[in-house]
C-alpha cells in the first residue's frame, strides 16, 4: 500500500525540482532586466539632458520590447571602456558603433550586423575634394589676410618717400611735381612712389635730395617685392599641403585624430599617419577646428551626421568610405541572449521595423 504512494511522492518531488531548475536556468540565461553598455556617439547614440536616443538606442528599445526585457543603460566614454564592461560582466551586452572585427570576435560574440558602414576622412573647411581651380586659388590668395597686411605695409612705406619728393620737387623749376599746392601735388608724388615700388617710374626727381631718395626707394622696392613674392608663394604652398588630403593614401605623415582603442586608430597607423587619440569624438572635432590635426578619421555615419549638422560649413568629408565594416551588438561569450536577439533582428527586417528606425536617423531629409 505504501510503495505506490511513496513512488508517487517521489515522482512529484522530482518534477517539482526539475521545474525549479528550469526556472532558475532560464532566469540566469535570460534576465528580465539587462545592463546595456553604450557610448554617446551621434547619430548612433545621442545624449540630451540626461536622456539617450539615436539609432542604436531606438533599435535596442524595439528589440527589448519584443523580448519583454527591461533595460538599464550604462554610458562608457569610449569603445575600449565599453568592451571592458562587457568583458568584466558589468554589462550583459553593448550597443553603439561597435565594429565587428576578427580580434573582437575571438573574445566576444556578436549579433547579426545592425549596420553596414566604414571609415571616412573629414578635413577642415572646404577641403580638396574636387579638381584644383587655379583661378580660385589665386583669388583667395589675393584677398587673403596675408595680402591685405602686405598692401597695408606698402601703403605706409609709400607715404614717406612721396612726401619727401613732393617737398623738394614742388619748388624745382623743372621738377616732376607741376604744382606747389599739396593737393593735387601729393598725388603726383604718390603715383611716382607706388610706380617705383611696383616696377619702375616713368619719371625721376630733379632735385638732388629727391634723386637720393629715389635710389634708396628703388632698392627698397626690389627688396619689398622679393619678400612679398616669397610670402605669397609660401602661403600658397601651405594651403596646398594643408588641403591635400583626398583619400587614405594621403594620410601618411599627417596628424589624424580619432578615438582611443578604435579600429580607425589601427587603420591610420597602418597607413602611416600620426594618430592623435582622444577619449571622445567631440575632442577630435575640436582639434580639427583648432587646426592641431589635419584630419579626423572615424566611422562614416558619425562623420556624415556631424558634417551635415553641427559642423555644416566648417568641415568637409573627402573621399569614399575606405574600410568597410559592420556594426553589431556585442555579448560576452556563451550568452544565451544572442540567439534570441538575432531572431528578433531578422523579424524586424522582415516586418519593416528596422527600416523605419534606420530611415528616421539616416534617410535624406
Amino acid at each position: 500500500m505504501w510503495k505506490p504512494l511513496t513512488r508517487l511522492l517521489a515522482t512529484i518531488s522530482i518534477m517539482v525540482l526539475a521545474s525549479m531548475a528550469v526556472c532558475q536556468a532560464t532566469a540566469q540565461t535570460a534576465p528580465t532586466e539587462l545592463r546595456v553598455a553604450t557610448r554617446v556617439l551621434p547619430p548612433m547614440v545621442v545624449g540630451q539632458q540626461g536622456a539617450l536616443s539615436g539609432f542604436s538606442i531606438e533599435l535596442w528599445n524595439e528589440i527589448s520590447q519584443r523580448l519583454q526585457l527591461k533595460t538599464t543603460y550604462q554610458v562608457a566614454p569610449d569603445v575600449a571602456s565599453l568592451l571592458t564592461m562587457v568583458r568584466g560582466a558589468n554589462a550583459n551586452l553593448g550597443i553603439a558603433a561597435i565594429s565587428i572585427t576578427s580580434a573582437r570576435e575571438a573574445e566576444f560574440e556578436f549579433s547579426h550586423p545592425i549596420m553596414n558602414a566604414g571609415l571616412q576622412i573629414m578635413v577642415s573647411g572646404a577641403g580638396k575634394s574636387g579638381e584644383s581651380s587655379p583661378l580660385k586659388d589665386v583669388l583667395s590668395l589675393l584677398f587673403s589676410w596675408t595680402s591685405l597686411a602686405w598692401l597695408g605695409i606698402a601703403a605706409l612705406l609709400i607715404l614717406v618717400p612721396a612726401h619727401i619728393v613732393w617737398w623738394y620737387e614742388r619748388n624745382h623749376e623743372s621738377g616732376m611735381i607741376p604744382t606747389r599746392d599739396y593737393i593735387p601735388g601729393i598725388f603726383y608724388a604718390l603715383y611716382w612712389a607706388a610706380g617705383t615700388l611696383a616696377t619702375q617710374a616713368d619719371s625721376a626727381p630733379k632735385h638732388w635730395i629727391g634723386r637720393i631718395v629715389a635710389v634708396l626707394w628703388m632698392f627698397t622696392g626690389v627688396v619689398f617685392v622679393a619678400l612679398y613674392t616669397a610670402q605669397l608663394a609660401a602661403t600658397l604652398t601651405v594651403q596646398q599641403i594643408a588641403s591635400g588630403i583626398n583619400g587614405p593614401d594621403d594620410l601618411a605623415g599627417k596628424r589624424v585624430a580619432t578615438t582611443r582603442g578604435s579600429t580607425a586608430a589601427t587603420v591610420v597607423r597602418q597607413l602611416g599617419g600620426q594618430v592623435v587619440e582622444v577619449r571622445a569624438i567631440d575632442e577630435a572635432y575640436a582639434a580639427l577646428g583648432r587646426k592641431t590635426v589635419e584630419a579626423v578619421v572615424f566611422d562614416s555615419p558619425v562623420l556624415l551626421y556631424y558634417a551635415a549638422n553641427e559642423g555644416k560649413g566648417r568641415v568637409t568629408i573627402v573621399g569614399s568610405p575606405f574600410r568597410k565594416e559592420d556594426y553589431g551588438i556585442v555579448f560576452p561569450r556563451g550568452s544565451e541572449l544572442r540567439n534570441r536577439v538575432n531572431v528578433t533582428l531578422l523579424r524586424m527586417r522582415e516586418d519593416g521595423a528596422y527600416q523605419r528606425i534606420y530611415d528616421k536617423w539616416f534617410a535624406a531629409k
